[in-house]
């Protein structure tokens, strides 16, 4: 048996169990009186074929590992005390622990939530306002890197840190094109698109996924010639929790130099930080598609002339040499003044530590080790927003942004522009659900994180999110004002309980997904009729008439 799939403990893919086989056996069983968790517990313990012992991944809430277990991977504070929390928690170690804990959820009336690394920015892989069960996959960890094919399987628990530590230890010359956080989970990254500094060569980490391996509703495991193009289509930026449980991925490693370049040069608005990013909105999607500049714009206490002001961060990776990046700054951008002593050559590895580092506060000389880390990296609330930009924003929009950031009364905040262009204009938006292509210069990210706790503090932080978000609807996307779906933002809307119709649902349905929101809705009432797998912002069912 291959080494990627040793792990399936000799399930054969579709056929193994099936949802009739487990109907047969189980729902021939009496159901007691008890509460439903306790009778989804019972049914666990009961269910049949079960490779490992599922008592020692069960977790309720009388268990004093429980809390532990929830909050964990908990990356966003904001909903760690919240009430809302799993009846049961279940870190399945094979399919058949996944595959039981679908059909019993079913069978007693509770949902699924999915969750992989827990950077869930509404905590919707978590948190629900009714009885659920938490699959957390954080034990589902492999990773087979096999160099030849230049491919890899890998596990929907697994991180981006764990993923790029992997591949490195194979090869020196491959790469692969996701996010820049090492503790972001596999499936949600993966499922939603996944964009990270080689997108503009490689496109988002979707792109690249040739096959997976996902449990369905009725309990049957599909590989890619099993489930179908449609669906194997939606889950590739469509998000995966809408149709089932993505349990590991089989991705595409693109080919890295022996050698990359990495730069974080830093500008305040004293030192021309607004020309520089006029400049910029003209050339960053223009630029070879070997280079991705992103720009880090927070609020900060200049020593140099001793009170606050704008900085901009321009945070980038280059595919080659400091000799060869060089002129084509000067030739490109040189407003930026980049200086080879601004600049670090590193190994591909290397330069995934180093943009990590830039994220978390770090001196970006970490080992590579320092990959695997999967500590808590924020400890703090936090909320996020994201839009698209289709013309450069004039000057005066930029300056009135100085403003509203200059007089934030809160914390910690930083908005990132992302740039497109490359590979990622010549895809096409239906070619995978993650629509988000040509048209666009850039993404934004918003993000605001605070401390203290106390429901005035967190009102602020909110409120100042929201207020940024308003400001810039003059200058970003319209028709649908497009959005990430995996920087989840319940402003924009929210389902009710998950039963919201397609066309209620089209108010944050389009700005996540543009054209193809139909055709994932479609999906999903093919695969999941009953809209078994649903939160706040699931992909709906589609009624007669609007099919």
């Amino acid at each position: 048996m291959p080494a990627h799939l040793l792990w399936l403990s000799s399930m054969h893919l579709s056929s193994y169990f099936t949802f009739a086989t487990a109907i047969a056996i189980f729902f021939s069983f009496e159901t007691s009186p008890r509460d439903p968790h306790q009778n989804f517990v019972q049914c666990l313990y009961n269910y049949p074929n079960i490779t490992n012992s599922i008592s020692n991944v069960v977790y309720t809430q009388t268990n004093s590992s429980y809390s532990y277990v929830l909050d964990l991977t908990i990356q966003n504070r904001r909903f760690s005390n919240s009430s809302s929390k799993p009846l049961v928690i279940v870190t399945p170690l094979d399919v058949t622990q996944i595959l039981a804990t679908i059909i019993c959820s079913q069978r007693h009336g509770l949902q699924i939530r999915t969750r992989s690394g827990g950077h869930d920015y509404e905590g919707l892989s978590y948190v629900a306002e009714v009885p659920f069960v938490l699959l957390d996959l954080s034990n589902l960890q492999q990773i087979a890197v096999d160099e030849e094919s230049r491919t890899a399987w890998v596990q929907s628990g697994a991180t981006l840190g764990e993923l790029y530590y992997r591949i490195s230890q194979k090869s020196k010359t491959l790469g692969f094109p996701a996010g820049v956080c090492a503790s972001v989970g596999i499936g949600g990254h993966f499922s939603g698109g996944g964009y990270g500094l080689m997108m503009r060569k490689y496109g988002t980490a979707a792109d690249n996924v040739i096959d997976a391996h996902i449990i369905d509703v009725n309990g049957n495991l599909l590989d890619r010639q099993a489930m179908g193009e449609d669906l194997f289509w939606a889950i590739r930026g469509g998000g995966g929790a809408s149709f089932g449980v993505i349990v590991d991925w089989k991705v595409k490693l693109v080919p890295v130099p022996s050698t990359v370049t990495v730069f974080n040069v830093s500008r305040t608005l004293e030192e021309n930080a607004t020309e520089i990013i006029q400049k910029w909105q003209l050339v960053a999607n223009k630029l070879d598609e070997r280079i991705m500049i992103r720009v880090d714009i927070s609020r900060v206490n200049s020593s140099q002339h001793g009170k606050l002001t704008i900085q901009a961060s321009f945070v980038s990776l280059f595919l080659g040499g400091v000799e060869d990046l060089i002129p084509l700054m000067q030739n490109s951008l040189p407003e930026l003044g980049l200086d080879r002593n601004d600049c670090k050559e590193t190994s591909w590895i290397g330069s995934a530590v180093f943009i990590n580092a830039v994220l978390i506060g770090t001196s970006g000389n970490e080992p590579p080790e320092t990959m695997l880390n999967r500590t808590q990296i924020y400890l703090g609330k936090g909320k996020g927003k994201s839009d698209y930009v289709s013309q450069p924003i004039p000057v005066e929009g930029l300056q009135g942004l100085w403003r509203l950031l200059y007089d934030a009364k809160v914390e910690n905040f930083q908005l990132q522009f992302a740039p497109y262009g490359g590979r990622m204009y010549e895809i096409s938006e239906s070619e995978i659900s993650f629509p988000h292509r040509s048209g666009y210069i850039y993404h934004i990210h918003y993000g605001v994180i605070w401390q203290e706790e106390g429901d005035e503090i967190a009102q602020r932080h909110m409120n100042f999110i929201r207020k940024v978000y308003k400001y810039m609807e003059p200058y970003v996307s319209n028709s649908p004002r497009a959005a990430y779906v995996n920087y989840r933002d319940l402003d924009i809307g929210v389902n009710n309980n998950g039963y919201t119709s397609y066309t209620q649902a089209k108010i944050w349905g389009l700005k996540y997904f543009n054209n193809n929101f139909k055709r994932l809705a479609r999906v999903k009432t093919k695969v999941d009729p009953d809209n078994f797998f649903r939160n706040e912002q699931s992909i709906p069912t589609l009624s007669i008439e609007e099919n």
